[in-house]
Order: structure tokens, then sequence, then C-alpha cells
């Protein structure tokens, strides 16, 4: 079976001569359906750049991201925004939703994106999402009247709504105590398995590694070998 999301020799580049940043220096990975692969490392490491190419978002300065065996940079950048939209999610640091809306329209608002009215059967599956992820009581709160795990838990929901191949997670603890962030990382890990999608985490909370199918470490914009990375876990 071929991975959902592969990362092959990929570099990002910023600036020109003494001056040129190298985000990230020929990083590869490969992430399966249904595995969860967390990305340690500290701020500055080159987490935020992996996540920007995986996404479609920044275009690497050489190297193939093939994302359900296509290649996106093969693309013209007018098909990127189709390839957001209908193969990958996104979980942010903060929620990112709209103030203006219930959580159940947080979820039928991708129906509007993908440019038609939300139907009945497009209901019922935004709240078995909401069900899955325990938002199906306050479907109709806003998200100033939630806490912060349940506003997570809604863009949890939001993301899985598209049934997306790949699940790209930007540090989901930080803005968490430490026992709602482990709940809202098991949570990730048990929607990924069981909607069998390639979910690839970047953290610098190792109190979560735990939760992780796979580890790798990032250090100025390079990985580590994934034995290097756990034993460093291990000793932590």
């Amino acid at each position: 079976m071929s991975a959902s999301l592969e990362v092959k020799n990929v570099s990002l580049v910023f600036g020109d001569g003494p001056e040129q940043v190298k985000a990230l220096d020929d990083v590869s990975i490969s992430i399966d359906a249904g595995e969860l692969m967390i990305v340690l490392g500290p701020s500055g490491a080159g987490k935020s750049s992996l996540l920007a190419v995986c996404g479609g978002l920044q275009t690497p300065t050489s190297g193939n991201v093939i994302i359900d065996e296509i290649d996106i940079n093969d693309m013209p950048k007018s098909k990127h925004t189709k390839i957001r939209r209908d193969s990958i999610g996104f979980v942010f640091q903060q929620s990112n939703l709209i103030p203006s809306l219930t959580s159940l329209d947080q979820l039928l608002l991708l129906t509007h994106v993908r440019g038609r009215r939300p139907n009945s059967a497009d209901r019922k599956k935004a709240m078995e999402m909401l069900e899955e992820v325990g938002m199906a009581s306050k479907a109709d709160r806003r998200p100033n009247e939630l806490s912060g795990g349940e506003r997570q838990r809604v863009g949890i929901a939001r993301a899985f709504m598209t049934e997306p191949k790949i699940l790209l997670v930007d540090e989901p603890t930080s803005m968490l105590d430490r026992n709602r962030g482990h709940q809202i990382v098991e949570l990730l890990k048990r929607e990924c398995h069981e909607h069998n999608v390639a979910t690839l985490m970047v953290t610098h909370d190792q109190s979560i590694l735990d939760q992780a199918d796979r580890i790798v470490e990032i250090s100025d914009g390079r990985l580590t070998e994934p034995a290097a990375a756990a034993a460093r876990v291990a000793s932590a």
C-alpha cells in the first residue's frame, strides 16, 4: 500500500547569499493511512515550514510532496486550493472558529465552501462528527460559549468533516493545560485511526508523545532518525 503522504528530499530556502536561511534541509518522511506521526522540535526548528510544505501552502525549493499518489509540486498553484479543500484537514494551535457560527454551522460551512447549500445528509453527518468528539450536546453553542478544549474538539470535528486523506496538526496543546491537552491528542489519535487518515502532528510538548505511532525529531530543518528521537523521549 502506498503512503498517503510522502515528503521526498524536500528543502526550503529563504533569501539569498549570506542572508540565506534553510528552513528545511533534505527532509524525507512517509506516513501511511491511519498513522499518527509526531514531529518533535523547539520553536524555530522548522515545524511550521514542514506543515506549510505538506499542506501546499509553501512550494519547496527542491524535492517532492506526494499526497495520495499525486505530486502536488507538478500541479499548477491554481489546483492547490482544490487539493487542500478535498484532501487535507487542518487542526490549528487555536481552533480558528468563526465567532458568529454555532458548532454545527462551523462544520456545515465547509459545504458552502464547496459551492452548495447543506442538505439533511450534511446536517446528519455534521451531528455525527460532533457526537464522535463529544460535542453534539453543544451543537448550538458559539465559540465564546465553549472552553478552549471544547473549541479544539469542534475544530477536530470540522477537520474530519471533509473526509481528508491527510491531517496536519499544529501544536494542538499549546493553549491548553496538561490534562486537557492530553485528552485532545488522545481524541486526535482515535479519530485518525477510526477514519484511516494519515496524520502529521508537530509539537514541542513531550508529554503527549506516548500517543504517537511514530516519533521523529526536527532541529535546524533536519529530521533525526526515528530511533534517535525515540531514545531521547525514553530518557526524558
